[in-house]
């Protein structure tokens, strides 16, 4: 006889989440077993707790297939990216960018320029994969070329990649947060800036002043000369290489939907191989597939430049399905919302308030794997309390992004975080301590709800309110 289905206990989500951190813990620290096996196993820890509270193995294996479809768009881009990545390599449209990124950009001024050119590049094109797959490996290519700290030069890549995946309009996470907070997207990308301006002006200068005071400002040009050299004898550099770069940022920032523009960009790429990299058209059709594989003598540049393809992304593509399955498990027997409701209890002003969406988003990256999962988690399980403490959506909009979307690259087995490390050959850990700009982001929009900077409020029928909260009566709801 089937049981009532009731939320999980206190002791249950500890349970569960105790036995996750204990399992990623000894698979992937302990024994170096793959971390896609400790998801997995993830799966069968939740599926217990849920036999127990009532859910059949088919409501379960129903959750378990929704979180994965609803993360499936991010599965076709990663497949996109990853043929865009060893055709823009074979095809000289990177190792283009990089040399002649070399020939302008000096080691002293590299970070912050790095920075600045992914949040452009991001914010024209509204992915912060496609970004990193391609300007951001070109900045990497670069960054090494000068002798930098590979891990610095991620940070600086990723942080501008993740100012146009916050507030770019053509950012799915942005149109989503938008959409699931019920907020009108050109509110919500203003609602945005009051937080991400302050932040991007701080990051730039952070970047700026360790480029200045904390590396040499020569910089060892040797090893520059040498990836120009060996970029020169490998590859046809010319200015018309930047042309399939130039189209598909283009199409992108025309609106036009992203995986049909990076297939079409990978397409090019295939193109360009063929008639400027003299590889036979065949062998250029393959890199679509199997990657971009080049030996130039020279350690870095090979460690760089020989990856792409879909092989290089059928690892990262398996752990976001685990990782997927795991969010939608939890959401499917109410772990995320049993821990959410207990965060609400708490949270009777805007500063707490902040911090239970912040925590939400996280949570739901962390548990979730995915930017998806966490937008979600962050927006509905909270928005409640916003109507309570009659705080306006575009607050809530604007903390769902701060907390979803800045710490997708911060949790290693989340899709952000798994393509981020692995596309730029630097683990998460390693780089998480440069992210700027998304620890910044989040840093400022907790001092915004606790000093009710930038916290507008609504009366009864959703009218401006020029008054704030009175904490008194926000302490008795």
């Amino acid at each position: 006889m089937e049981m009532n289905r009731r939320l999980p206990t206190l002791a249950e989500v500890l349970f569960v989440l105790i036995s996750f951190v204990f399992i990623m813990f000894l698979f992937v620290v302990q024994f170096s077993i793959p971390i896609q096996l400790g998801l997995l196993t993830t799966w069968f820890v939740i599926m217990l707790v849920g036999w127990k509270i009532g859910y059949s193995y088919k409501e379960m294996q129903d959750g378990l297939l929704k979180g994965v479809y609803d993360g499936s768009e991010a599965v076709l881009i990663l497949i996109s990216v990853g043929a865009l990545i060893g055709t823009w390599i074979a095809g000289g449209i990177v190792p283009s960018i990089i040399y002649y990124g070399l020939t302008i950009i000096q080691p002293s001024i590299f970070l912050v320029a790095a920075f600045i050119i992914c949040a452009i590049t991001s914010i024209a094109t509204g992915t912060s994969f496609g970004s990193a797959g391609t300007a951001g490996i070109a900045m990497m290519g670069i960054g090494t070329s000068f002798d930098l700290p590979v891990a610095l030069v991620a940070g600086a890549v990723i942080s501008g990649c993740y100012v146009g995946d916050k507030i770019s309009p053509l950012s799915d996470t942005t149109v989503m947060s938008a959409s699931l907070s019920k907020v009108n997207l050109v509110e919500h990308i203003k609602s945005m800036l009051t937080v991400s301006g302050p932040a991007f002006l701080l990051t730039g200068a952070l970047f700026l002043l360790t480029g200045y005071f904390f590396l040499d400002s020569s910089g060892d040009l040797s090893q520059a000369n040498a990836t120009m050299t060996a970029l020169n004898e490998h590859f046809t550099i010319s200015w018309y290489m930047l042309i399939p770069a130039i189209l598909v940022i283009g199409l992108l920032a025309m609106k036009m939907p992203s995986i049909p523009v990076i297939l079409f960009g990978a397409l090019l790429g295939t193109i360009w191989a063929y008639l400027f990299q003299n590889i036979a058209l065949l062998e250029a059709f393959k890199i679509l597939y199997q990657g971009s594989e080049i030996i130039s003598g020279v350690e870095f540049i090979d460690n760089l430049l020989n990856r792409g393809g879909i092989v290089f992304m059928l690892d990262v593509i398996v752990l976001i399905i685990f990782a997927l399955g795991v969010g939608g498990l939890m959401e499917k027997v109410g772990i995320l919302q049993a821990i959410c409701l207990t965060m609400l209890r708490w949270a009777n002003s805007a500063g707490k308030t902040t911090v239970t969406t912040l925590l939400a988003g996280f949570f739901g990256n962390f548990f979730g794997g995915a930017a998806y999962v966490s937008i979600i988690t962050a927006s509905k399980i909270t928005e409640e309390n916003y109507d309570r403490l009659n705080i306006d959506r575009r607050v809530l909009s604007r903390n769902t992004e701060a907390g979803g979307t800045m710490t997708t690259p911060m949790v290693p087995w989340s899709d952000g975080g798994v393509f981020m490390a692995t596309t730029l050959g630097v683990t998460t850990l390693a780089y998480l301590p440069f992210l700027w700009f998304n620890f910044l982001v989040i840093l400022i929009t907790i001092i915004y709800g606790f000093t009710n900077t930038f916290i507008w409020y609504t009366k009864a029928h959703g009218e401006p309110k020029a008054n704030q909260l009175d904490p008194e009566q926000a302490g008795n709801l």
